[in-house]
């Protein structure tokens, strides 16, 4: 058992939940994650704002260094600046930070969506002509096609030099996979190329700091296929180019609409060709990068190490990648017998695993491959370009992350090669996305219900299906007049790998409420020991996540990004191929933990983890195409696996965060619009189909869809919430939408209770359930409705709008508290009990909610205890070890650490209900409130309650042979409390 320490009560700023003095600041700062970086491409990045601090149509921004580009992102309902973006171009120097400055006289049109604004009118230029569209950053100039198989025609640097182009997407697949010893298959081979339907470019014209091409499509064969193809595989590629840069951050988005069964991926890549006509074999180059920092130093025809010495400063200048001295002054035995050279004219590094990477070259096509020394983990860059042509230098980010990847240099010793970045590498085994089992037998719901009982998986015939899932990948482009060092490459690929972020001081965004008021930055001026010991909590599980995905190697095109489940104590081993215990997809809302614990502490590794869990969740484990689209995948061996597609995985809560304070990433933005087509998912997929009561009828109605509000209606909450803030083509909608289901959930007797309701997807209003049309009241509690981002879409949706309708509020108060009441509270409020609840530790973040809102001490007393003493599978003690044990030698694979007393489920609550009771009900004791435990240490025979004699002021009292707490109902209301086996009064008071 845990008392609760003193320190953890800090119960004097509970007063009704008080609304907060506008943050006043009109200069943010904003600074890098990291360390700073030594030089700077461009970047985005956001800002909060408090309500009605700067008025949206009377406001503008400066900077106090650099090229500046603002728009707003997202608007307070009186019109007030929620959230603004912010471009910088690039510099030669980064600064340790910036100053933003929102001025508030501007122009009242500068703001209208789709425009932007710059603190320059010569930062960089575009033109948005017929066939194509050019982009002059004032380093490089970028042409894009509005039509063909080139995405991007033309790399030309300032000076003129073309140094890419022709830059396409590839793809390679086949319609079938042999087995080792089936010669005869009949396997079908296929080569695509990108094929553009749509290019558009997002900027106002002349004088912004950044530009976005967007060119969408999708892939259609080509002439040395070995049968035809129907075009698939849609994309969406962006351009991000910024003024005074000469890099081009491209994301590159791929949706699967194959057929799992015939459609195999065995390549996917970006290819771009680079000129090299007039360069001189010997001094072309090329540079890949290898391990922390390495690069591979390799010319076409190489001239060191050769029998013959052409003179040092020759070896000097082709390594360093410079223009060689003039031939007439090298050695006449090495210039008079350079055609004996070979010229080398291909390279390949594959990394086909997370641990090792192979490079081979070879001299042309027919010719075998000569071995290069390879290494573990490659940096994902290559390099292709002479001394004096200059060239091309391409990164992916976490490339070996994102295994199997490949980097192709082509064609050097011609006068046109080519660098291809594979994102799916064609020398490793097709892509397989068939469903790992075939089905066994579970051709009923009572067969599926009665396997998920051992395997905790949902299977269902056709739902296991890649059909509609998606993934992102980040890609870096580099323009070069020269051959650059090769510190310079190393550097760009650490650029490349981990992009520089902005953000202000957490302090700062927390005050501004724009992301909720459930979190709070630590105070650095707390002296408890209990608080201490909770933060060193949450840290610990950080590092605990960051260390299982190095030792776990939870790495992979399709699994970077996840973490996994359950844990199997007997093998030591996360039990990844157990049905719902595998890949975790953010069930119970570990995302949000990572988020809010980023939020508070600005810290990069936290970052890097939520970040990650951004670009897969939202793409890997959500649908984008089919009867699916909006809705996500429960937890499963494979990722799109399971039968329960649901809006709780979809839910963009996850995503806000990034969203924001990324500057409105443009990809995040469009699985936002995605989640609100769950409503259509919801009448195409019953998700309580297996488990309805065979007594009700239901036919899935737009008009009247059977929801659960938090498993179901919160995800698309969520999205109707970042609609309405940002304005979007439904915004208006969605506002409707949430202020309706406003005023009419509290129509039902029991409000949140009733757990499930009818839904009206075209209006947003809620009536009884079909088993109590008359609304008599149904109790429906389950203890997963309020653990997918529930509390905290309502938090941010009552700090949007404060002028909801109270009767909203308070039934969302009242199921906070009486989740985790008394039965006998819960049966004189509802007529019933909510029996044994589940997930309570998780759960005294809603107390704690209701608690700070109603100004309740003796409420966060009992938070503080459900958080504490849960003692319950899915929770976290301080009892527990709060360590890890090193796994070694024959008892495991590789060496690990292991933590056997956490499941990611304990983790996540954990980490959310840590954070918000530290920010709701309080870290340190004001001194206006004592609380004392008094425990009489006799037994119960000898002090029983009728012998007590109780001081007025005593409200609540407890012993062994009373199975519950008494209390004295006048007083406060009653709470449990997991005490010692002895009797125990406990006495409240507070002195003025």
């Amino acid at each position: 058992m845990r008392t609760i320490p003193l320190a953890l009560l800090g119960l004097g700023h509970l007063a009704a939940h008080p609304t907060r003095v506008a943050a006043e600041s009109t200069s943010v700062k904003v600074k890098w994650i990291d360390e700073t970086p030594t030089f700077h491409t461009g970047t985005t990045f956001g800002i909060p704002w408090a309500r009605g601090r700067h008025l949206a149509n009377a406001t503008t921004f400066s900077a106090d260094a650099g090229t500046l580009q603002s728009w707003i992102t997202a608007y307070w309902p009186d019109g007030s600046i929620k959230w603004s973006a912010h471009a910088l171009g690039g510099e030669n120097a980064a600064k340790e930070g910036y100053t933003i400055t929102a001025n508030g006289a501007g122009n009242s049109t500068a703001y209208k969506r789709g425009k932007r604004q710059s603190a320059k009118s010569t930062a960089i230029e575009i033109e948005d002509g017929e066939d194509e569209i050019v982009v002059n950053t004032g380093k490089i100039t970028a042409s894009f096609a509005k039509t063909g198989n080139a995405l991007v025609s033309e790399i030309r640097t300032s000076s003129g030099k073309v140094v890419g182009k022709n830059g396409r997407l590839v793809l390679h697949s086949q319609s079938g996979i042999p087995e080792y010893d089936d010669v005869s298959t009949g396997v079908e081979y296929y080569k695509f190329a990108s094929k553009i339907y749509n290019a558009t470019v997002s900027s106002d014209g002349q004088g912004a700091a950044r530009a976005l091409v967007t060119i969408q499509g999708t892939h259609s064969t080509l002439g040395n296929s070995t049968s035809a193809h129907a075009d698939w595989l849609p994309f969406t590629v962006r351009f991000y180019l910024y003024a005074n840069s000469d890099a081009i951050r491209t994301v590159h988005t791929i949706v699967y609409d194959g057929d799992s069964k015939s459609d195999f991926i065995s390549g996917l890549g970006i290819r771009f060709d680079v000129p090299l006509a007039g360069e001189e074999l010997y001094d072309r180059h090329v540079r890949i990068a290898g391990v922390e920092g390495g690069i591979l130093h390799e010319a076409v025809q190489g001239i060191t190490g050769l029998r013959r010495d052409p003179s040092a400063n020759v070896r000097s200048a082709q390594y360093n990648g410079t223009k060689t001295p003039d031939k007439s002054t090298w050695d006449s035995r090495v210039s008079g017998r350079l055609q004996w050279i070979p010229t080398w004219s291909d390279f390949r590094l594959t990394q086909l695993s997370s641990d090792g990477f192979n490079i081979k070259k070879r001299t042309k096509a027919g010719q075998s491959w000569v071995k290069i020394p390879g290494g573990t983990r490659a940096g994902g860059l290559a390099y292709l370009g002479g001394a004096t042509t200059g060239g091309l230098a391409v990164g992916l980010r976490d490339f070996w992350k994102k295994y199997p990847t490949s980097l192709d240099v082509s064609n050097a010793a011609t006068d046109e090669g080519s660098i291809t970045l594979w994102l799916y590498s064609p020398s490793a085994e097709p892509m397989d996305l068939r469903p790992y089992h075939d089905g066994l037998g579970q051709d009923t719901y009572a067969k599926q219900l009665d396997a998920l009982e051992v395997t905790y998986e949902d299977w269902e015939e056709g739902y296991n299906t890649p059909y509609g899932i998606g993934r992102t990948n980040e890609v870096f482009i580099y323009a070069f007049d020269s051959t650059p060092s090769a510190d310079r490459l190393s550097e760009l690929t650490t650029h490349s790998n981990e992009p520089p972020v902005l953000y202000p001081e957490p302090s700062y965004v927390e005050e501004t409420r724009a992301l909720g008021s459930y979190w709070k930055t630590p105070d650095a001026t707390s002296s408890s020991p209990e608080v201490a010991e909770i933060e060193s909590h949450l840290d610990f599980l950080i590092k605990f996540y960051n260390d299982q995905i190095e030792q776990r190697r939870w790495y992979g095109f399709w699994d970077h990004g996840d973490i996994m489940h359950g844990y199997d104590t007997d093998r030591h081993q996360w039990r990844y191929d157990i049905g719902g215990y595998a890949w975790d997809n953010s069930e119970l809302s570990p995302d949000l933990f990572f988020w809010n614990h980023f939020l508070r502490t600005g810290r990069a590794d936290i970052y890097r983890l939520a970040e990650a869990q951004v670009r897969h969740g939202g793409e890997v484990d959500s649908y984008h195409l089919g009867n699916f689209t909006g809705l996500g995948t429960r937890h499963n061996v494979q990722h799109w696996g399971d039968s329960a597609k649901q809006a709780r995985v979809s839910t963009p809560v996850y995503r806000k965060t990034f969203y924001y304070i990324s500057g409105g990433d443009e990809r995040t933005g469009d699985l936002i619009h995605q989640a609100l087509q769950a409503e259509r998912g919801f009448y195409l997929v019953d998700a309580r189909r297996k488990v309805r009561a065979p007594d009700v009828v239901y036919t899935p109605d737009p008009t009247a869809l059977y929801l659960d509000f938090g498993t179901d209606w919160a995800g698309v909450a969520a999205a109707y919430l970042l609609e309405w803030e940002r304005r979007g083509p439904r915004w208006e909608e969605s506002r409707s939408k949430l202020l309706e289901t406003a005023r009419t959930y509290p129509n039902l007797k029991f409000g949140f209770v009733t757990g499930e309701a009818l839904y009206n997807s075209l209006t947003g209003t809620w009536s009884p359930p079909p088993t109590d049309p008359s609304n008599n009241g149904t109790v429906s509690i389950s203890h997963l409705s309020a653990v997918f981002g529930v509390l905290e879409t309502l938090d941010q949706l009552f700090e949007h709008d404060p002028d909801l309708p109270k009767p909203f509020l308070d039934a969302w108060l009242d199921y906070c508290y009486f989740y985790s009441a008394s039965n006998s509270e819960q049966l004189a409020r509802y007529g019933k009990s909510f029996g044994k609840v589940n997930l309570r530790q998780g759960h005294a973040r809603l107390t704690a909610y209701a608690a700070n809102r109603r100004g309740n001490e003796t409420l966060a007393l009992r938070a503080w205890d459900e958080f504490l003493n849960d003692n319950s599978a899915d929770e976290l003690s301080p009892e527990d070890p709060w360590t890890t044990v090193w796994w070694n030698g024959s008892s495991v694979l590789t060496p690990v650490e292991e933590a056997d007393w956490i499941t990611t489920n304990a983790a996540a609550l954990y980490g959310l209900a840590g954070i918000e009771l530290l920010a709701l009900v309080g870290e340190e004791a004001p001194l206006h409130t004592n609380i004392w435990f008094i425990s009489l240490a006799t037994s119960p025979a000898s002090v029983a309650p009728s012998h007590l004699t109780l001081p007025s002021n005593v409200f609540a009292y407890r012993d062994t042979t009373t199975p519950s707490l008494r209390c004295d109902p006048t007083l406060l209301r009653t709470f449990k409390l997991n005490l010692p086996l002895v009797t125990t009064i406990m006495r409240i008071w507070s002195q003025s």
